[in-house]
């Protein structure tokens, strides 16, 4: 199987989908959530808001589900975290995806759980790629270039992260790419515990839109966020975990291999495993 056989759309007759998503006029949103309503969607649950500064209460571990390497099947009945569940059909088509996102990307452009973060903006970073892919790249937040343009990993790391989707046989139009926060935080800093509470409901609902096979966390704050646990990046590497109905991998951040470039073996032996899950032949 090569690379593209491996990891196109999940339903082989389902069209070629633009990863790119024009804005939608408020009719065109209404018909779309009328078309969604008629595929059986109920309703759209919002995310939680929460006061800058308040601390989650503990996090549960992450649940790893094998090793590296092993034939990893999701665990079915694992269950799901609270809002992940999903809002469509495991047969939806891509169009119903694409609307679902579209409505949550109007959303994220209305959002001001964090003032702060909302005041300093200059766009915020929704996701790009592909609504019907296997595969989701799950990062920290945005940085300048990507506040800039309004797309994510569009800089420095985001031109290496394209760099290692090549290397694996794929493109960016293959995968879907986004990011735990949707506005940059000043200074590149780490995302503070209420920002990622306040857009947790933002990605769980991008996920749930998606529905994945397979996950890759680019470092630990993404790793961390999803799985909710306080592991450090470095325990969680090389282990295999389920969020929903998706494996999930986690890795090094791009970022991190620009200063690090020793990691980037780490990295592709990450990659190398993960693409022999999803069945795609590296040469």
């Amino acid at each position: 199987m090569n690379g593209k056989d491996g990891l196109g759309d999940k339903a082989d007759s389902a069209p070629a989908v633009d990863g790119k998503y024009g804005a939608a006029s408020p009719r065109s949103l209404k018909q779309r959530l009328e078309s969604l309503a008629d595929s059986g969607v109920q309703d759209l649950p919002r995310a939680r808001t929460v006061a800058r500064g308040r601390a989650p209460s503990a996090l549960p571990q992450g649940r790893a589900v094998g090793q590296p390497g092993a034939a990893l099947r999701p665990d079915a009945t694992q269950p799901e975290p609270s809002g992940a569940q999903p809002p469509l059909g495991p047969q939806a088509s891509p169009g119903d995806r694409m609307a679902l996102l579209d409505i949550l990307r109007h959303e994220v452009a209305a959002c001001r759980r964090c003032e702060d973060l909302a005041s300093a903006r200059t766009n915020t970073v929704f996701g790009s790629g592909n609504p019907n892919a296997r595969l989701c790249f799950l990062g920290e937040a945005p940085g300048a270039d990507e506040d800039a343009s309004g797309e994510p990993f569009v800089g420095r790391a985001g031109q290496l992260l394209t760099k290692i989707i090549e290397a694996c046989t794929l493109t960016r139009d293959q995968v879907y790419i986004l990011n735990v926060l949707k506005c940059r935080p000043p200074d590149n800093r780490r995302p503070e515990p209420a920002e990622v509470i306040n857009c947790r409901g933002f990605f769980e609902r991008q996920l749930a839109a998606i529905q994945p096979e397979f996950i890759c966390c680019l470092g630990a704050s993404a790793a961390q966020s999803l799985l909710e646990t306080d592991e450090t990046i470095g325990k969680l590497r090389g282990r295999w975990f389920t969020h929903g109905t998706a494996a999930v991998i986690c890795t090094y951040h791009p970022s991190y291999l620009l200063r690090n470039p020793s990691a980037k073996k780490d990295v592709w032996d990450d990659m190398k495993v993960l693409m022999s899950c999803m069945g795609v032949t590296l040469s």
